[in-house]
């Protein structure tokens, strides 16, 4: 009997389906270089790479001085953390984001695993033990106080005066400002910012019986954090975002360009983004999947907001000392490949899992919460259960409100950005196509065709120098 081609064909299907999917995966988790502009930064020195290490490891072990033993322990993790960063560049992916080099967001991945980590072997610890780690980490510690302890908040919201309000406005509020821009250039969106604003407000009031530092006076948290630093930050994030929606992107390689200052132009234009996506985080036909994310997506964001406040409280070290702000740099970082995984995921029906750095970045926000709730249990046990269900309600009931402000936009001033969204839709369509397309014809051309299409990317890219005007 001649053998039937139906379960052939299925494979065929499911070989189709599995491309496809993998595809839409690999361009949030392992987002390819298509431009290379200069090859020798983008080819795998790996040898080399093994070469510096052994001889690195060689150097420290052999020629340091190891009679401090306090000392020995300090330089053996940091260079256990620089090693472990190499390996990381050798084999964890690029995530959604080339630009300056994937070896840097490589490199940020690894430095969310190695603190997701540190959360794990933190949490197995007692308080004296954490003490310890503390103050070995740094001694001054042993001599630090809560900003709650010597402050008072909330004080005499009735005066109101010049050198009151002028008072404010120091890098803490400057601070504010830059980090509602960051947030703004990430979500792209107003309505998502102005909710994450708002409801961070209302989070304030809501934990104010645990953390006393966030009493505010009334005008202090609606017109100084509300409307200027907060909404300030969100207008200068979404000028920025509106400014870049505009660019067409056409890059040439370095190589093509003849003058000196178009090379450093060239090179300057490196650290800026390789493309940039129209967001639309909802519209009228988003399902109620879609509404559930979007009201997880403000949990964990206020729940990160939250571990701020906790860690330096329970933790007790101040908002200035490194261990806060060079947090809130980091968590600022992995931030950004996360959101854009996490909205690739929300949105794009073809992809089925978040990528790597969002779950780690998820991991990392509730081992922060479950740490400040094992270490401040005396803390906790002083919360009132129905501001915790209220500030829960609350948040949810701004979020559908924020949601169905949104729809009715779009429903009556979102035809212009639908057909920007329905452009660049057709554009990331065609993009696979494209990769599809390529794959296939690498398959069947030969090996020293293949090698020379992955070294110079798309004829396109090569004819055009920089990036064109406005569109």
């Amino acid at each position: 009997m001649r053998p039937t081609m139906a379960p052939n064909q299925g494979s065929r299907m499911l070989s189709k389906d599995d491309a496809n999917y993998k595809l839409h995966f690999r361009m949030i988790n392992e987002q390819q270089v298509e431009d290379i502009t200069i090859d020798f930064f983008y080819k795998p020195h790996t040898i080399t790479l093994l070469t510096l290490t052994v001889v690195s490891i060689m150097y420290f072990a052999f020629t340091r001085d190891d009679g401090d033993s306090d000392n020995n322990l300090r330089v053996g993790l940091l260079l256990v953390g620089s090693f472990f960063l190499v390996i990381s560049v050798l084999a964890f992916p690029n995530g959604p984001f080339t630009r300056p080099h994937p070896v840097i967001w490589r490199m940020v991945f690894g430095l969310s695993v190695l603190y997701f980590l540190f959360l794990v072997f933190l949490i197995f610890l007692n308080w004296d033990q954490v003490k310890v780690l503390l103050y070995w980490l740094d001694p001054n510690l042993r001599y630090a106080t809560r900003e709650a302890d010597v402050m008072e908040y909330a004080i005499n919201c009735h005066v109101i005066t010049w050198e009151r309000i002028r008072s404010h406005f120091d890098i803490f509020a400057f601070g504010h400002f830059w980090g509602w821009a960051m947030k703004a250039l990430l979500i792209r969106s107003y309505g998502l910012c102005w909710t994450i604003s708002i409801t961070w407000e209302l989070t304030e009031l809501f934990f104010m019986h645990l953390l006393p530092n966030f009493a505010e006076c009334w005008w202090d948290q609606v017109i100084l954090d509300i409307l200027l630093c907060n909404g300030g930050g969100i207008w200068l994030g979404m000028t920025v975002c509106r400014f870049l929606e505009m660019r067409t992107y056409h890059w040439a390689s370095i190589k093509d360009i003849h003058t000196t200052t178009g090379k450093l132009k060239r090179a300057v234009l490196q650290f800026t983004p390789a493309s940039w996506t129209y967001v639309r985080w909802f519209d009228p036909k988003s399902s109620f999947q879609r509404v559930a994310g979007i009201y997880l997506f403000m949990i964990v964001w206020q729940l990160t907001e939250l571990n701020t406040f906790f860690l330096k409280h329970i933790f007790v070290f101040q908002a200035s000392h490194p261990l806060s702000w060079c947090r809130i740099l980091f968590i600022g970082i992995i931030t950004a490949p996360t959101v854009r995984q996490y909205y690739a995921y929300l949105t794009d029906t073809q992809c089925k899992r978040v990528g790597t750095q969002c779950w780690v970045f998820g991991a990392i926000a509730f081992l922060e919460a479950l740490a400040c709730i094992k270490f401040g249990q005396d803390l906790f046990s002083k919360t009132q259960v129905l501001y915790v269900v209220l500030w829960l309600l609350c948040l949810a009931f701004i979020t559908l409100l924020c949601l169905y402000g949104m729809i009715w936009y779009e429903q009556n001033y979102g035809r212009r950005l639908k057909n920007i969204a329905d452009c660049d839709d057709s554009t990331i369509i065609d993009t696979y196509d494209n990769i599809l397309e390529t794959s296939k014809e690498k398959n069947s051309s030969s090996n020293s065709t293949s090698s020379r299409r992955r070294k110079g990317g798309s004829g396109k890219n090569k004819t055009i120098n920089g990036t064109s005007g406005k569109k």
